[in-house]
C-alpha cells in the first residue's frame, strides 16, 4: 500500500503529528503510516514543560508543581510561578493517550517495524524496514543520529546528559508544591552542573544529576553525585531506589534542515525542535506541530519550513560560552534568577518576548562574556 505521508518514530513529536493530522477534517483522504520498533508500552522517559493555564495534556498529567526551586552559591529561593504550571507527563500514559487516539482515526495506521533505510525518488520515498517495505508521497522522520554533530565543528555541541533515582524514602523529605528547576549548590567541578529534583509527595520524587558539558560521565559519578545529594543536602540515608531514568539530549545550533528535501523533513530533536539553550523539546514540539500541520495545509514545500530566529542567535551566543567556559554556567543562571521573575524567564524561553524583553533578560548576567561570544561571530 501506498501512504501519503509517512511518520518515522511514534516518540512524542510523532505521535503529537499523527495525531494533529488525524483529527483535521483536511486530511481525511489522506493515508498515514507511523513506523516504530517499539511497541511504545513502556515508561522509558517522563517529558516536563511549564504552561500559562490549562492545556491539551491536562488530561493525562502525572503531577504538577505551582512553585519552582532554584538554588546557587548565593541564591535558595522558591518563587510561585503563576499564570504558569509547571508541568510532568509520563512515557507509558502519553503513548497510550495518543495511540488509542490515533487508532480511532480510520486513515492511520501504526505498524512496528524498525526503519533500516529511506530512498528518495522524484515522485515517491520508500521506506525499507525490517519487516517491510513502504512507499510515500512524504516522510516525516525523528530519527537522531549524533555523528552528523560530532563531524562538524561550526555549531558548538554540548550535552545535557543526566541520570535520575525516582525515590522513595522512609519520611518526609521533600515539597511536593515546588520543582527544583536548577539546585546549583552542588560542587562544579569546572562544569555546569545542578540538580534537578520533581517531587511527587513528601516521600516521592525524581531526582536527576544533570550536566550541560561536552562529555558525559560514567555512570557511577552520576549515581555518587545523587546519594551525596539525598544523603548530606536533603538528610535522608534510608531510601528505596524504585525506577531510574538516564537521558542525553543534544544542545546545539547545527542546522539540522540541511538534512531536509521537498519530500522529507526531519522533526522532533531530529529536526531541531529542541531548545539548544535548554534542552527543552516537549512543549516546542507541539508548537512545531501546529506550525506544521498549517503548512501543509497551505501546501508549501518542506524544505522552506524551518527558519531561524533572533532566538536561535541568543542560544548560540550561550552556547559559544558554555562551550569554551563550561564553568559558567552557575554564574550565568543564578544571575538569571536573582534579579529577574520566573515569568519572565519562562516567557523568554518560550520565545514570547519583545525585543526590548529581551534585552532586559539580557542585562542581567555579567556582560563581558556574551560580548566577546558576540565578537567572535561576527569576526
Amino acid at each position: 500500500m501506498s501512504y501519503d505521508y509517512i511518520i518515522i518514530g511514534a516518540g512524542a513529536s510523532g505521535l503529537l503529528l499523527a495525531e494533529a493530522l488525524g483529527q483535521d477534517s483536511f486530511f481525511k483522504d489522506h493515508q498515514i503510516l507511523v513506523l516504530d520498533k517499539a511497541t511504545k508500552t513502556q515508561n522509558d522517559r517522563t517529558w516536563c514543560f511549564w504552561e500559562r493555564g490549562q492545556g491539551p495534556f491536562d488530561s493525562i498529567l502525572h503531577h504538577t508543581w505551582p512553585n519552582i526551586h532554584f538554588a546557587g552559591k548565593a541564591l535558595d529561593i522558591k518563587p510561585a510561578i503563576a499564570p504558569y504550571t509547571y508541568k510532568m507527563v509520563s512515557g507509558d500514559t502519553f503513548y497510550a493517550h495518543y495511540l488509542s487516539k490515533i487508532k480511532t482515526y480510520p486513515n492511520i495506521n501504526f505498524v512496528q517495524d524498525a526503519v533500516i533505510d529511506v530512498h528518495e525518488a522524484a515522485e515517491e520515498v520508500t521506506v525499507l524496514g525490517e519487516t517491510g517495505s513502504y512507499t510515500t508521497k512524504y516522510v516525516f522522520d525523528s530519527r537522531f543520529d549524533y555523528k552528523k554533530l560530532q563531524s562538524q565543528s561550526r555549531y558548538p555541541v554540548l550535552q545535557q546528559h543526566f541520570l535520575g533515582w525516582f525515590v522513595k524514602t522512609d519520611h518526609p523529605v521533600f515539597d511536593p508544591t515546588a520543582a527544583t528547576f536548577m539546585d546549583f549548590s552542588i560542587p562544579q567541578q569546572g562544569n555546569t552542573r545542578f540538580m534537578y529534583v520533581l517531587p511527587l509527595s513528601e516521600t516521592e520524587a525524581l531526582v536527576e544529576y544533570t550536566l550541560f558539558s561536552e562529555h558525559t560521565l560514567e555512570n557511577s559519578e552520576y549515581e555518587t553525585a545523587i546519594t551525596h545529594y539525598l544523603e548530606h543536602t536533603l538528610g535522608t540515608k534510608i531510601y528505596t531506589i524504585t525506577l531510574t531514568e538516564q537521558g542525553n539530549i543534544p544542545m546545539t545550533c547545527y542546522d539540522f534542515s540541511a538534512a531536509n528535501t521537498n519530500r522529507t523533513l526531519k522533526i522532533g530533536m531530529a529536526g531541531g525542535w529542541t531548545k539548544a539553550s535548554t534542552g527543552y523539546t516537549f512543549y516546542s514540539s507541539l508548537k512545531k506541530v501546529r506550525q506544521l500541520v498549517a503548512h501543509l495545509k497551505a501546501d508549501k514545500p518542506l524544505l522552506k519550513f524551518s527558519r531561524k530566529n533572533r532566538f536561535w542567535f541568543y542560544d548560540l551566543l550561550l552556547l559559544d560560552i558554555l562551550y569554551k567556559n563550561n564553568h559558567l554556567g552557575q554564574q550565568i543562571f543564578e544571575s538569571l534568577f536573582k534579579v529577574r521573575k520566573p515569568q519572565l524567564i519562562f516567557k523568554f524561553l518560550d520565545e514570547d518576548t519583545s525585543f526590548w524583553e529581551d534585552l532586559y533578560i539580557m542585562a542581567a548576567p555579567k556582560p563581558w562574556p556574551f560580548i566577546k561570544a558576540l565578537l567572535g561571530r561576527l569576526f
